[in-house]
């Protein structure tokens, strides 16, 4: 299995920028794709951001586009989200995912297509 731990989470002001990490362990080789989720209360959890780990292909949610960047370092083991602009509407719990297997047309963008979670890390903006 995959352990996922992220981090990075905290409060930034209107505009502002953080960066958050997901290090990841365990049986990390047979790992396929990596995917940012946010939830907000009274919200879907939804897929804003997307990695294929060996490849690097990324997949953005339309409202990120351009602000956000989704990176893996393999030496570390540890995928990134680097958010920029960032916007009041952006606070939510954020999380982590991973997908083991691959997919062939549309990119998988619901909670039940990733196999293991993070346990979560708070983002608040402020206005």
């Amino acid at each position: 299995q995959v352990q996922l731990v992220e981090s990075g989470g905290g409060l930034v002001q209107a505009g502002g920028s953080l960066r958050l990490s997901c290090a990841a362990s365990g049986r990390t080789f047979s790992r396929y794709a990596m995917g940012w989720f946010r939830q907000a209360p009274g919200k879907e959890r939804e897929l804003i951001a997307a990695i294929i780990w060996s490849e690097g292909i990324t997949h953005y949610e339309d409202s990120v586009k351009g602000r956000f960047i989704i990176t893996r370092d393999n030496a570390n083991n540890t995928v990134y989200l680097q958010m920029s602009s960032l916007k009041p509407e952006d606070t939510a719990v954020y999380y982590c995912a991973a997908r083991m297997t691959l997919f062939r047309s549309s990119w998988p963008t619901k909670p039940n297509e990733y196999r293991y979670w993070g346990q979560g890390t708070q983002v608040t903006v402020s206005s």
